[in-house]
């Protein structure tokens, strides 16, 4: 779950997320920062219903979306709740996809887009997770963290800016961030998976998915399969 939203008191937040989880088994680590909230956990359904209903009692959170796959082992072993300066780091403080952001496609729509021969296609992830699987035809960066992103797009892209442009990622995060820096360097037509791969694997059925091979993810099951 994620959401980029301005989170003035993201400090006080810390110790009351942190002792609510910890009263739930609940496990996994959630960051904080001034920009937003971005979190993995684990637990029971009834202990995760009752951390999201907590989390959208905050009107500034009442429209948090999440993803959900399932373990039948927990994959995380504590409870973080950390603050950091970006809920994602991309070294880029002036990026603010609260304002502005790519053209959100939900994933019923996401195979329409990618099977236009005029769209590029770019897996916004490391260059370790498009190999562990991606979407036919997609573009890897290259990267081995997300802050060298923006030196993949002016380096490569930069004659492309009047070009459809669509991007995916795990959950979605990296994608608000990447469309915006690229919206804010001048390309035109900008869209992004909403919910990333994993709330695509969630929704579509097996025979109409255009994935190939795992999603990684960032917990001790390594990567998940189209079943999730």
């Amino acid at each position: 779950m994620y959401k980029f939203v301005r989170l003035d008191d993201y400090q006080t937040m810390q110790p009351i997320l942190l002792s609510f989880c910890q009263e739930r088994q609940i496990f996994g680590t959630i960051l904080l920062a001034e920009e937003g909230i971005n979190g993995t956990v684990v637990g029971s359904r009834q202990d995760l219903g009752e951390l999201l209903t907590f989390l959208k009692t905050d009107s500034r959170l009442s429209d948090l979306e999440h993803k959900e796959s399932y373990s039948e082992d927990i994959p995380f072993h504590r409870m973080k709740v950390k603050l950091k300066k970006e809920i994602v780091t991309m070294g880029q403080p002036n990026i603010k996809p609260s304002h502005r952001t790519g053209i959100r496609i939900q994933p019923k729509q996401w195979n329409e887009i990618i099977s236009d021969p005029d769209v590029i296609l770019i897996d916004a992830r490391n260059e370790y997770e498009f190999q562990v699987g991606s979407f036919k035809d997609a573009i890897s960066p290259g990267t081995t963290n997300f802050r060298e992103f923006p030196d993949f797009v002016n380096n490569n892209l930069e004659g492309q800016k009047t070009k459809k442009i669509a991007m995916f990622c795990t959950g979605g995060i990296r994608c608000e961030k990447a469309s915006t820096y690229m919206l804010e360097q001048g390309f035109e037509e900008v869209y992004q998976l909403n919910g990333g791969i994993l709330k695509y694997l969630e929704e579509i059925e097996q025979d109409e998915s255009l994935w190939e091979g795992e999603c990684f993810v960032f917990d001790s099951r390594i990567s998940v399969d189209r079943q999730l």
